[in-house]
């Protein structure tokens, strides 16, 4: 991995953990919140068959989702990560559940969901692929690696602003 590769997802995070969470606590939201449990073997397969040289990295972001494993892989590489919170997918009924109870989805975890590090110049066209594929529809570029701020995650908010994503020291949940 090194700077200027982009971080895409493959959909809507934090759905399994407020899912779980939402039938632990007995809530009853608009929607029903699903868990995103799922098979990811042919997704990354169909990728790798046809984008096998410009796929750096695939990682299962459940255990303290995205933020923890996007830290992990910044202090492993020495290098930073830019995060863009205004791509990041997530479900409005989620997003409103996390809400609720003082929860930020990155740090929720996932099932079905995986994290593709992949070479800046390929970028669009491992997106449209996976887009094309029914577990990657809602599949975004999140952010990209840097060589400034080296081995911290820092978001951009919706407003411009940046926060530091830190390593969380406990599960949310």
């Amino acid at each position: 991995i090194e700077s200027g590769d982009t971080i895409i997802i493959n959909g809507n995070i934090a759905d399994h953990g407020m899912a779980i969470l939402s039938k632990r606590e007995g809530l009853q939201f608009e929607s029903d919140i699903v868990s995103d449990t799922q098979n990811l073997n042919d997704l990354t397969q169909e990728i790798l068959s046809e984008f096998k040289e410009d796929v750096k990295l695939f990682r299962d972001p459940t255990r303290g989702g995205v933020a923890t494993v996007l830290n992990e892989i910044a202090l492993q590489t020495k290098l930073g990560v830019n995060l863009d919170a205004s791509s990041l997918p997530v479900n409005k009924t989620v997003a409103s559940a996390c809400e609720l109870f003082g929860l930020d989805p990155l740090y929720v975890a996932n099932e079905g969901k995986l994290i593709c590090i992949v070479k800046a110049n390929k970028k669009e066209e491992i997106l449209t692929a996976m887009k094309n594929h029914p577990k990657g529809k809602d599949a975004a570029i999140i952010g990209t690696f840097t060589k400034d701020h080296p081995g911290k995650v820092i978001a951009k908010s919706l407003l411009g602003g940046s926060r530091v994503i830190v390593m969380p020291v406990a599960e949310q949940l």
